[in-house]
């Protein structure tokens, strides 16, 4: 059965690459472009990974990820932040709010499935 991963991400052309490079690599990819309703998406989908942009409409990824990890359901999923901003300030709140790896943006394709498959290797 494919690795579910749920990308919370709200530029399109990001969504279309990265679903394309992950269902390629025998992902099952599903995806969602707002901080508003993330949450509900996360437990729908129940992914095994999630990818979450840190500045999304309606919530921020930091936000997101603090609510995810005071849930007991979901403190242990790993989580991959992607941002545009690189600044040391950003990598350190997403650290301190759980997120298992941070990946500044632009990226190349190579770059974010190493860190995929990392994230999943049991």
């Amino acid at each position: 059965m494919a690795k579910r991963v749920l990308v919370v991400e709200d530029e399109p052309n990001i969504i279309e690459a990265v679903s394309f490079f992950l269902s390629r690599d025998g992902w099952e990819v599903f995806t969602h472009s707002n901080g508003h309703d993330a949450l509900d998406a996360v437990t729908h989908r129940n992914p095994d990974l999630l990818i979450l942009d840190l500045m999304l409409p309606g919530r921020s990824g930091v936000e997101i990820l603090r609510d995810l990890r005071s849930d007991a359901r979901w403190e242990n999923l790993p989580v991959l932040m992607l941002t545009a901003r690189g600044h040391s300030r950003d990598r350190a709140e997403a650290e301190a709010a759980g997120a298992s790896k941070f990946m500044t943006k632009p990226f190349s394709n190579a770059e974010i499935l190493e860190a995929v498959r990392e994230l999943a290797a049991p």
